[in-house]
This record gives C-alpha cells, structure tokens and sequence, in this order.
C-alpha cells in the first residue's frame, strides 16, 4: 500500500476490547480538556466547545470503532451540559442554548465522521482484496506463459517503447532489461526471416493491422527458435494507429514436428509412388484418402478422380456378385480381408488383382478405415493355369519321359563303360605288346640260332621274365577289378608292417627318410597277407617318386571308428587305417579324382605303369575297405587304407578263398606214367599242354568239348587222369563233365584247369577237385598232378 494511505493502516479491522475502547476514549477525552487548560484557564477548561472536542471525537471513533465513539461522543455532551452548572452558574440563556447548538452540531460531525471511517475501512477491505486477486493473476499468468511457451508485450508506436513479459525474454533467451527497445528485439530475427518482420510491422503502423506471421529467432547461444507472433492495433483520439499488444509464441516444436510430418508424408508417397502395386487408404465410410501412382495408372484418371472412383465400374461381371458381398463382410469384420477378382485397366485387358485390406486406427485406438494393397497375379494365375494343363499332359508322357532317361542313362553308362574299357584296353594293349615284344623276339633268334647254346640261354630267360612280367599285370588287373584270388586270413596288421620294413626301406632306397610307426597292435584284420604287403609297397613306392631327395614317408597305423558317408563307399563300423604320409609334391584336385583310374599316371614315360594305386583301390574294394586321399599342391599326400575290424568284419559273410595256382619252387616228385584225357577247346594251348604231359612221362587223349570227351569215358579206354578245362563251348562246363566222368569212373582222379576268374569260376565253388590256373608251367602242372593221385588214393 502506498505511503498516503498511512491512517488506513491505523484503523483496526475488528471490534477493539472493552478496556481498550474506553481507554482511547478517557485519552481523548482528557487531552482535549487539558488543552483547553492550558490556552484558556480553568475556568473555561471544561466549557462545551466544537473545536476542543471535535478531534477527540475523531480520534476515538477511528481508533475505539463506531461504537466506543459513540460513548466517547456521549461522555463529551455529558460533560458539556454538566459544566455550565459547575462552572458557568449565573451565564445568561443564549450562553446555554450556543452550549447546546454545539453539542449538537458534535453529535452531527460524529456521525458523519463514523460513516466516512465505515466507507474507508469497506474501502480497504476492497482493496486488499483486488491487490491479493491481482497477484494471484499475474502468478497465474507467468505460469502459463512458462508452461504454454509464450509471452507478452506492449508497444507504444509512437514512442517506439515497449513493455516486455518475463515470458517474452525466457523465449528470446535474455535476462529482463527494463531498458530493451523494440528495434533490440527485431535484431534477435533470423537475417532470413528479418525483412519479413520489417514488412509486418510497416503494414502494422500504415494499416492498422498486424496479420500473424511466424518466423525464427536467434538466441545469444546461437540456438534458433520458430515464434509466432499475434497482436491487436489501436488507435488514439486522432485515428492515428498509438498501441500495439499481442504475444508471441514459441512453436519450434511444433514447426519440427510438422516438417517431420511433411518428410515422412514426402518419403511415404515416393515409396507408394514407386511401388509396382496398388496402395490405397480409405476411410470408414469406404472412400479413399489417398492413392498411389499404379492405382491411378491402372485407371487411367487423375488423382482426383481415382480417390471417388466407383471399382464396380471396372469388375468382370462373373466376380462383381461375389466380390460386393465379400466385401461388404470383410469390412463389417473390422479385420484384414482378402478379395480376388478380375478388373479392367485403362488399355481394357482384363487382369487378375489380389487385393489385402489391413485395418488402420486413430491415435485413440478407434478404427479409421483400411489400408489396402493389390497385386497384379495375372501372370502368376495363367501359369497356374499352364501348369494345371501341364500336369495333365505330363501323367501321360512321364512314361515315355521315364523311358528316354533310362535310354539315355543307359547309353551314358555304356559310353563310360566304354570309355574305362578303351583306357584300360590301351594300357593293356601297350604293356602286353612290350612283353609279347620280348617273348616273339627272344623265340625267332632262338629260331634263327638254334645252334648258339648261350644266346639260346638269354632268350629264353628274357622271355620267361616277360612272360612273369604279364602274370603280374594281369594280377594287378585282377586286383583292380576286384576279381583277384585273395586268401583271407586274420593278421595283426602292426606285426606284418615290421616284418615288411626291411623290404620297404630297400624299396624307399636311401635319399629318402622311412619311418614306420604303427599305433594299433591288438588291431587285428582278415586280409589276403601277400596283397596286402603288394598295397602297402605300391603306395610306399608311389609316395617315394613324389619326395624330393632329402623328403620323408611315414607309415602309420591307428583304430578308427567311422560314421556312414565319412569315407566314400563305406558303411559305418570299426576300421583299421593305414596311412601312409610324404611331404612331396602333392596332387592337385583333378589328379586325385583320377588316381585310382587303371594305367593313369602323372610319371614321366617308363617311370610307371599307372596300376599301382589301382591294385590298392581294388584290394581294398575286394577286402571291404576303401581308400581315400588328402593332398594339395606343395603340401604332400596321405593316402589312407581302410579295412574293417576283425569283430566288424565277423558279421560279414567272407569271401570263399580260391586255391592259387602252385608255384614251381622245386621240381616234382616222378609219378608213374598215366593216361591223362585232355579236354582244352584252345588248339595251341592243348598243343602246348600236351607237350607238358609227354615231357612229365604221360600219354595223352585229347577231347575239345565235353559231348567229345564222354564217349571217351564211355568206352574201355583206358583213362587214368582227367585234365579239363572250366569254361568250354557247348553248354556245358569242366565240372559237369567231371561229375559224369566220376559217376562212368569212380574214383576218377580230376584236375579242373582255366585262364578265367572272378564270375566264371563260380561253378568250380564247393566242387571236390583242384584247380590249376592258367598259365602254368611244367612243375606246376607235376606238382597238381601228385596232388590230385593222392587226393584220390586217399579217398578210396
């Protein structure tokens, strides 16, 4: 409250107490007494006098209220009309009634006194009250300038002053300045947007309006913010535009908001606009809000027309009844639904669209409409159709299809067979011409010097070792088509490797280091032990063409569980690995695929035949093993031999050993002079056999076939031996002629003879007689001979 209205403060705002009133009043009414005393004497001190009681009555009814100054004002007249009698005896009637004219007129600024003091204390009371509202208003008004981002202001035009809202400066980032100028203010503007706000305020001050305008400020930190700003012009007495009041609002959120708004919206219609499908987005009453650029190709209307149009208009008329009532459900349903039908484009083809309508929801969560997208299956329905009449087509034809894949797989087998057979033919044809080279050779300078004793020495040996030379690559052969003669035994495979060393290391020579280490001495393997030592040298001895003086091999043995398809061609089981490791040259990836291919090789002309990795492969096959290979260029070769397990192997049904052809070691026993039937349908090697025969002593009767021989057996001739051999032309075979002969002959010894093997000698299985195998030599056949007289000596 300003400092004039002092005497307001002094009033009291409620009834005083009993003793204070009336102490206020005494107070007054005794300095008004003893004022009169000291100007006038005593014996007027107590007369009846306006002047001296008026401020004591006064004073006691603003302090004491209206009702102790009403007996203040009782006390005073009490007190004036008792003095004349007292003091004034004897004064004269006009002096009495001026006593009383003043107590009246006492009694009378009183009352109007007491009505101003009501008037003033209502007054205050007012006041305090509009002053208390006004700060609750402003408090009010700064809050929501702080909460709502805006502030207020108030400019005089004509002064160019201005009155500026704590919200205003928290916006503009400034510290209150009662000293701050518009034109201050209008510097902050953004230099992009200032000539707008100086165009704002010309057409405020020439026109008398301010439209709103929103632009950006710079803050003293350099931070930019978006304002509004509103205002309301007005004008003086003269029409001349004096006031401007309005606000300006902080929107930079907003204004974001928005620009991220139009972004989004910019990026979602490129990406509608760009996409090969029909988008769309209705509302709830089924009209369309918005429309990508294929759905109003697909129309062939603008925009606008595309958001109204009627689709009926477009439907085939076999799918407009089922799609309007699929429709209707599926948007009852408020779910996502699917419709297929057949529409026209604006070229007027007709074409199959999948259409998938996705409710959408308004940010309150109530349902606004769908979004939709269509696909053109036009293509994707007439290859459905296409494959529908295919599959027709193709149950009649899968026959004839079935059929031609066997022909040509068929073909493709016989051209591959074909191909091997013309390798392995090539191979064999180039090796057995250098031996029949040798054998031809040696006999014409036998024929042309048959006189030369010692030159006659050299050929025949030289032709023996050719001869020997081709035996073992016809049993490499055999071995590689798993066709060999094998005499399976159970061997503890550690034991035959050191007894094998001395001849591996001979074989290895010394520029190589051999080391054997084998890692498995309780496995144990049933294997043909010769052809196994024969697989163990080839790989030793092709590992030592591929190091390098000063290079290593190591042979080592380990047990190995495998799972089926961990080697190529075995089945799951317990194995015996042998692997034998040099850090040679190594093979690449298209050597390896050929490695085990008969009469391949990488070795230069007369360094190899190309059978040796062959003859393991097929001994391995044969033994129910297998071989494999790790190598790469520069880094050497493991190859590995896998053979089962004794135990695994048990279970297994084991091939039958085939007797092998007996080696003349040493000569034969002399046996008596027999008479041996020959049954061979090869002229010259019954010639040669026959030769052999006569050489050991015997006479011989030769047959070719088997209906030649048994009227032979049937008649008295006499016969003591019979030599036939296996596989012979007519329809019969070597055994069943021995039958019959021992059925016409009993205890007939019989010797079965051929040059055959594998398949063709499974009728020689479970029969009681030997088997010579071709080629044999003179010993050889003495030694079969003695055998089979003794066979049947003991028999009888």
């Amino acid at each position: 409250m300003p400092s004039s209205d002092w005497p307001l403060r002094l009033a009291p705002r409620r009834a005083p107490p009993l003793l204070h009133a009336l102490a206020v009043t005494v107070l007054a009414l005794a300095a008004a007494v003893g004022v009169r005393l000291a100007l006038l004497g005593e014996g007027r001190s107590l007369a009846l006098s306006a002047a001296t009681y008026f401020p004591a009555l006064i004073l006691a009814a603003y302090f004491g209220g209206y009702r102790w100054g009403l007996a203040a004002l009782a006390a005073a007249l009490g007190l004036g009309l008792a003095a004349p009698a007292a003091f004034s005896v004897g004064q004269g009637p006009e002096q009495n009634l001026l006593f009383v004219v003043c107590g009246l007129i006492a009694v009378l600024a009183a009352a109007l006194l007491r009505s101003a003091l009501i008037g003033l204390s209502q007054s205050r009371k007012a006041l305090a009250e509009a002053r208390d509202a006004l700060e609750r208003s402003e408090a009010r008004a700064r809050l929501a300038q702080e909460v709502g981002g805006f502030g207020f202001w108030d400019w005089n035009v004509i002064a160019n002053e201005g009155v500026w809202s704590p919200g205003l400066y928290r916006i503009y980032g400034i510290a209150p300045d009662p000293s701050l100028k518009p034109r201050d203010l209008v510097a902050r503007v953004h230099p992009d947007d200032r000539e707008l706000a100086r165009q704002v305020n010309i057409t405020a001050v020439t026109e008398g309006r301010m439209a709103p305008a929103e632009y950006r400020i710079v803050r003293p930190d350099g931070e930019v913010r978006w304002l509004l700003s509103r205002a309301e012009m007005t004008r003086n007495a003269e029409g001349r535009v004096a006031r401007a009041v309005g606000v300006n609002i902080d929107i930079t959120e907003q204004r974001l908001a928005g620009q991220k708004l139009r972004e989004s919206e910019a990026r979602f219609h490129a990406l509608a606009d760009s996409a090969p499908v029909l988008l769309w987005v209705s509302r709830t009453d089924g009209g369309r809000e918005f429309a990508n650029r294929a759905y109003v190709d697909f129309l062939g209307v603008s925009f606008e027309e595309a958001l109204a149009f009627d689709w009926r208009l477009r439907l085939h008329p076999d799918d407009l009844e089922r799609i309007l009532r699929e429709q209707v459900e599926g948007e009852s349903s408020g779910r996502q639904f699917t419709l297929e039908a057949r529409y026209r484009r604006a070229d007027g083809e007709w074409r199959w669209i999948r259409s998938v309508s996705q409710p959408r929801h308004a940010p309150g969560g109530e349902f606004a409409g769908f979004i939709g997208i269509g696909y053109d299956i036009t293509d994707a329905r007439r290859a459905e159709e296409g494959l529908t009449r295919i599959n027709e087509l193709l149950a009649e034809r899968v026959q004839a299809a079935l059929a031609e894949r066997d022909h040509a797989e068929a073909a493709l087998r016989r051209a591959q067979k074909l191909e091997a057979v013309g390798q392995l033919t090539g191979g064999v044809a180039h090796d057995f011409n250098n031996l029949l080279t040798v054998i031809i050779g040696a006999l014409d300078l036998m024929q042309r010097h048959p006189e030369d004793a010692a030159r006659r020495t050299r050929m025949i040996e030289a032709a023996q070792g050719a001869a020997r030379r081709g035996e073992r690559l016809t049993q490499q052969l055999l071995a590689f088509s798993r066709r060999q003669a094998l005499r399976p035994e159970l061997v503890c495979v550690d034991e035959l490797l050191r007894e094998s060393e001395p001849l591996l290391r001979r074989a290895v020579g010394e520029a190589v280091a051999l080391t054997v280490a084998p890692a498995a001495p309780g496995a144990v393997v049933r294997i043909d032990p010769s052809q196994f030592e024969a697989a163990v040298l080839n790989m030793v001895v092709n590992a030592r063409d591929a190091v390098a003086s000063g290079g290593a091999i190591r042979i080592e043995t380990v047990r190995q569980a495998l799972d089926a398809g961990q080697v190529e061609d075995l089945a799951a089981g317990d194995y015996l690995c042998i692997v034998v490791h040099d850090t040679g040259v190594g093979m690449a990836p298209e050597v390896i695929a050929r490695v085990f291919e008969p009469f391949f090789t990488t070795k230069e002309v007369g360094k190899g035949t190309g059978l040796g990795l062959s003859q393991v492969y097929g001994f391995a096959r044969q033994s129910g093993g297998g071989v494999g290979i790790d190598s790469a260029p520069g880094k050497g070769a493991s190859v590995r031999l896998f053979l089962p397990c004794a135990e695994a192997a048990a279970a297994e049904p084991q091939p039958q050993p085939e007797p092998a052809p007996p080696r003349a070691a040493a000569p034969a026993p002399p046996a008596p002079a027999l008479a041996v039937l020959l049954v061979e349908d090869d002229l010259e090697v019954g010639d040669l056999v026959v030769a052999m025969l006569q050489e050991l002593g015997h006479r011989v009767i030769r047959a070719g076939y088997v209906d030649e021989a048994l009227p032979i057996l049937r008649s008295d001739q006499a016969v003591d031996l019979l030599l036939t051999d296996l596989v012979m032309p007519g329809g019969r075979n070597g055994v069943d002629l021995a039958r019959e002969a021992v059925e016409l002959r009993p205890g007939l010894p019989v010797i079965l003879s051929s040059g055959y093997t594998g398949d063709a000698l499974s009728a020689a299985d479970g029969a009681p007689w030997p088997l010579l195998r071709k080629p044999y030599s003179a010993d050889a056949l003495a030694q079969t001979i003695a055998a089979a007289l003794r066979r049947s000596a003991h028999a009888a």
